[in-house]
């Protein structure tokens, strides 16, 4: 289900973030193209069951329907940036007591971090400083 918060900001389910992620990475597409993407990712998942949970997103204003043809095309109505960036503050506030610098700390002390990632990392904060 969807929850909002008391500023009517829509925060999508797992499901449906599911969902959202491939109309993102995609675009527009077909119930049969979602639901295809959806089994590859996970278990097998009932072809009726995806058709509708788009049907349900469709409904809370998630997404949006193309019906000109005779197969309809689903597209996602919310903006990629801002629901992640949604996502990404909850988790900062919750994880991480809402310091940004923790999460930083806590990412790069993990030992994965490439020195490529390294590198892009620098160059943004090089950016930010810039911009002050």
């Amino acid at each position: 289900m969807l929850k909002e918060k008391k500023d009517n900001e829509m925060i999508p389910t797992k499901t449906e973030m599911d969902v959202l992620q491939i109309l993102w990475q995609h675009g527009p597409a077909t119930v049969r193209f979602v639901h295809d993407k959806l089994n590859e990712q996970k278990e097998a998942v009932i072809y009726t069951s995806t058709l509708k949970l788009m049907q349900v997103m469709k409904e809370k204003g998630m997404l949006d329907r193309d019906e000109t043809n005779m197969k309809h095309v689903y597209s996602a109505k919310l903006e990629e940036a801002k629901i992640k960036g949604s996502f990404l503050r909850r988790f900062v506030d919750k994880m991480y007591n809402g310091s940004p610098s923790s999460l930083m700390m806590a990412l790069l002390g993990n030992g994965h971090t490439s020195s490529t990632e390294l590198e892009k990392m620098k160059a943004l904060l090089d950016k930010m400083d810039k911009k002050k």
